[in-house]
């Protein structure tokens, strides 16, 4: 077995769990205009490609070394993740002050949510693959 869970099988995931996400944050936008952020739906977007890129470094295949570096390859897409996400933050704060409250709430609550999506992703296809 070269991967834990196939690529495809979790951007599928990714795409719906986004979209879901995505209404979410709209909905949130047009009940509560003065506590959204208009980034919203640039930080969906931003938590879709860079959970795609980072679950795509740990299932990559490894020839035959899965025990080992799925360790090391969910170490660095964490890294990889964190570094994003600061640089992300940090950028839009420093050129957008007035909203800087409101997106950094948003964004946090959101790499919540695509963290926590992440390890109960990967926990059940954990437990799917000892089976």
């Amino acid at each position: 077995m070269s991967q834990k869970i196939p690529i495809r099988k979790f951007s599928f995931r990714i795409i719906i769990f986004s979209v879901i996400i995505a209404g979410l944050t709209v909905l949130f936008q047009w009940l509560f205009p003065q506590h959204a952020s208009p980034a919203l739906p640039f930080i969906v977007l931003f938590f879709f490609v860079i959970t795609l890129f980072s679950m795509f470094i740990v299932l990559r295949d490894d020839q035959g070394k899965e025990g080992k570096r799925f360790v090391s390859n969910y170490m660095l897409s964490r890294v990889i993740k964190l570094l994003s996400c600061l640089l992300f933050l940090g950028l839009y704060i420093f050129l957008n002050t007035p909203d800087a409250v409101r997106f950094a709430i948003a964004f946090l609550v959101i790499y919540f949510l695509y963290s926590i999506f992440e390890v109960v992703l990967l926990r059940m296809e954990s437990k799917e693959m000892s089976k």
